[in-house]
């Protein structure tokens, strides 16, 4: 009996095409929106309610939503989604493409009605990922993922390099825009939903012509942002603004396929380049008439790359032997993206002092950067000058690198803080930065609004008026929705 799929517990969006299901998971959809140059389209059906399958608490965060298609003898091809869609998007491959490999895809955490335990980066969808194919004893794969699903399919080439053997990676990047977008982006939909990432979509992922074609392909994919769970599309912003492999693509040693539509405005031809030119044994694959959603837009051309990429190169597993480390040096991370906690020696030896000064330093940088944003430090560092950067040394290691770094309280506890003593001082000249910071570290409009009516109470009314004014310009910028 073929193993079951993780049990949905949303509504899940409207499938794209029919396929063939040999294994798991949701129970079969209304009939999809179909592109006119394959066959008449039909009407999008809304969402069915599943029923909700109950789940051990220990198990849920570990592993993720999947189904299988394809033959069980076959190799395992491993097919991931890109943020804000589901596993239907590859609906128009599989039929062909699991004649060939036992074909394995998954849900990111709550979406397409997956358990909404939202995963905090890149790596940690990756080693979900990898818990799944343990328990059902898959080991060696192929790998294809679009956008993030295509940065989970690095992660793993990189930390896993033994698990691999052959990657494709489809409208992805190394580094996906700026860590302040999609920090931005998680901003607007704690404050508004998942509308305006929704009603904006259509332009993200398709060409223009193409959406004015296909309407109710349009509609199919605003129906799948609608129906994630806002909680883990944030936490997968998150997870984007963090990811960064540009100094460990040479690491990456399996045939990969860098395949990307040619008119992506998302992670269009230059973010393929630098893949390819990074990736020792890559080749790139440009898709005319598509953008970011490009195995949607072209499905016939992504499918006919694909099988001859992991038709002619499928690399056999390599004998046992302990996976490269991403980092060279003797002190190299077991994680590829995390910080390397350093050792402290002996309390009296004196050349401790030089090693923890630098320590604070680069983790002040690091939370300096995730909370104030990369456009703030850079201008902070641009303005700085030899009079003026040594009091910028001292901010970084020690407001950031140890007040701001304490495991003591969270991020929004500490904005909070920070917010009511800046009014109470009448330090107003950082109040507009701090309410940024505020909303990035996950306080809402609301929120913010009852910290500044308990400073009217402790720290004077005039004080809390300067600061209503600029927290609310603040807030009216950060938080309004792409036109």
């Amino acid at each position: 009996m073929a193993p079951q799929a993780t049990p949905v517990q949303q509504p899940v969006p409207v499938p794209y095409p029919p396929a063939a299901d040999h294994a798991t998971a949701p129970q079969p959809q209304p009939q999809p929106p179909t592109p006119q140059h394959l066959a008449q389209p039909s009407t999008p059906q809304p969402p069915t309610p599943q029923p909700a399958a109950p789940q051990p608490a220990a198990e849920a965060p570990r592993t993720l939503q999947y189904r299988f298609d394809g033959p069980e003898d076959a190799p395992v091809l491993v097919i991931g989604p890109s943020l804000g869609t589901t596993w239907h998007m590859w609906d128009r491959q599989v039929p062909e493409l699991a004649q060939h490999w036992r074909v394995f895809r998954y849900d990111l955490p709550g979406h397409g009605g997956a358990p909404a335990h939202a995963a905090p980066s890149v790596a940690e969808l990756a080693d979900r990922l990898i818990a799944t194919l343990d328990g059902l004893g898959v080991q060696r794969f192929g790998y294809a993922g679009c956008s993030i699903g295509g940065a989970v399919g690095a992660d793993l080439a990189l930390r896993h390099p033994h698990r691999v053997a052959s990657l494709a990676l489809v409208a992805s990047s190394p580094r996906f825009g700026t860590a302040d977008e999609f920090r931005q982006r998680g901003v607007i939909v704690r404050t508004n939903g998942l509308e305006p990432m929704a009603r904006t979509a259509p332009e993200r992922w398709f060409t223009p012509g193409f959406a004015a074609a296909q309407p109710a392909i349009v509609e199919w994919a605003v129906q799948m942002v609608r129906t994630t769970d806002p909680g883990c599309y944030i936490a997968a912003c998150e997870a984007l603004a963090a990811f960064d492999i540009r100094d460990h693509l040479g690491r990456i040693g399996v045939p990969t396929l860098v395949l990307v539509g040619a008119e992506d405005q998302v992670t269009g031809p230059a973010e393929a380049r630098t893949l390819v030119a990074g990736i020792p044994d890559a080749r790139l694959a440009l898709v005319p008439g598509a953008s970011h959603l490009a195995p949607v837009e072209q499905p016939a051309a992504v499918c006919d790359l694909l099988l001859t990429h992991f038709s002619t190169a499928w690399q056999d597993a390599p004998s046992a032997a302990p996976a490269t480390p991403l980092v060279p040096g003797p002190a190299t991370p077991a994680t590829p993206f995390a910080p390397l906690a350093e050792i402290a020696p002996a309390p009296d030896a004196p050349e401790a002092v030089g090693p923890q000064r630098e320590n604070r330093h680069e983790r002040g940088v690091k939370v300096r950067r995730e909370v104030l944003g990369d456009a703030h430090v850079d201008a902070v560092n641009a303005s700085a000058d030899p009079f003026t950067e040594d009091f910028q040394e001292l901010v970084t290691r020690y407001e950031w690198g140890e007040a701001w770094s304490r495991d003591g309280l969270d991020r929004r506890t500490r904005s909070c803080v920070t917010l009511t003593a800046l009014v109470a001082s009448g330090h107003l000249e950082g109040l507009a930065a701090h309410t940024r910071a505020a909303l990035r570290n996950g306080l809402t409009p609301a929120e913010i609004k009852e910290v500044l009516l308990q400073t009217a109470v402790y720290c004077g009314i005039p004080a809390a008026g300067a600061a209503f004014t600029i927290a609310q310009s603040v807030i009216q910028e950060e938080t309004t929705p792409p036109a």
